[in-house]
């Protein structure tokens, strides 16, 4: 069996984007790529990012939010940034990773003002299926 790639999603808090991206490299991608995710801080997993994510099958409740440092020492093939404070605050990985940008809207924020749990979870439901859109097409999608 080849060696699978090992993949790290980092986000602001680690919380909903690269939890789900995490989650659909995990259902998706599982025999030929290993998923990590984490956050410039950990902000808690996300509750409607699990409800977004159970409704398209994919459980991610099991998942913990964390920060960067709280990684194993794992040498990564690639960095995949959700969002521009991760691209901007990115540390310095060693050896190979490829260190890529693919940067999507933040649920949390445009749910904010939503009226009611549907109204939000709408927003997830859009960012959520981005995210698999990317998945899907790994690893060719991250090169450059």
């Amino acid at each position: 069996m080849p060696r699978r790639l090992k993949i790290l999603f980092l986000c602001t808090g680690n919380s909903c984007r690269s939890q789900m991206a995490e989650g659909w490299c995990r259902h998706l991608k599982g025999r030929r790529m290993e998923a990590y995710s984490a956050g410039v801080t950990a902000g808690g997993l996300d509750p409607l990012a699990v409800e977004a994510m159970a409704e398209a099958g994919v459980d991610i409740s099991g998942q913990r939010s964390k920060k960067i440092e709280q990684l194993p020492d794992v040498a990564f093939d690639y960095v995949v940034t959700l969002c521009d404070h991760a691209r901007e605050s990115c540390p310095l990985f060693p050896g190979r990773a490829g260190i890529v940008h693919r940067g999507f809207d933040d649920p949390p924020a445009l749910a904010a003002g939503a009226k009611n749990t549907e109204k939000a979870l709408a927003h997830y439901r859009r960012v959520r299926d981005q995210i698999r859109a990317l998945v899907e097409r790994m690893p060719e999608s991250l090169e450059k």
